[in-house]
């Protein structure tokens, strides 16, 4: 299967479904942390390139409703409106199978809501953060391993220049499960 990840730069769900045979490229204005198949550039240059899925992760710093005291700001700049945009384009694309993947965040009311909302801790990591899942052509995911003793470590992390990049890094657990469930499809 042909998998493009989307907004990625982690490597985690791109050498997932690698671990699995399939042929995965991530795509992201970033470089990779891991070695791997990765563009650095933008994903929507390459979604027309006959792919059978596409898991999409796009910045939510514009729409998750945690920043909500932002939002006046980003409507009237546009920021807001553009990341709406290019989520509805990631949703759009010609790919017959994408999840996209996001916080709790404005697409719920601009767009549609999510079909699915997971837990870390439904897949292995004893953490809460709800993240939605959008999907078209594939199943809710199902959890893989149910974890005791849950902790909010992602919602409590210090301030810092590197915040952001440990936050939106999607856990090995969730990634061996999409690339498990959805790579059988």
């Amino acid at each position: 299967m042909r998998v493009l990840i989307a907004c990625e730069f982690s490597g985690v769900v791109r050498d997932a479904f690698r671990a699995r045979g399939h042929v995965a490229l991530s795509v992201d204005l970033l470089p990779t942390e891991q070695p791997g198949p990765h563009i650095e550039g933008d994903v929507l240059r390459f979604i027309d390139d006959g792919w059978d899925l596409m898991i999409a992760h796009p910045p939510c710093t514009d729409i998750a409703v945690s920043g909500a005291r932002w939002f006046p700001a980003k409507r009237a700049d546009g920021r807001q409106g553009r990341a709406l945009a290019f989520v509805q384009s990631l949703l759009d694309a010609p790919i017959p199978r994408i999840a996209l993947e996001n916080p709790v965040s404005i697409i719920s009311s601009a767009i549609r809501k999510p079909d699915q909302i997971i837990q870390p801790w439904q897949f292995g990591h004893g953490e809460t953060k709800a993240t939605c899942l959008w999907l078209k052509g594939l199943p809710p995911l199902v959890p893989t391993d149910i974890v005791v003793g849950r902790e909010a470590r992602v919602h409590r992390m210090a301030p810092g220049p590197d915040r952001w990049r440990e936050r939106s890094r999607t856990l090995p657990g969730i990634a061996a499960a999409m690339a498990e469930q959805w790579g059988l499809l």
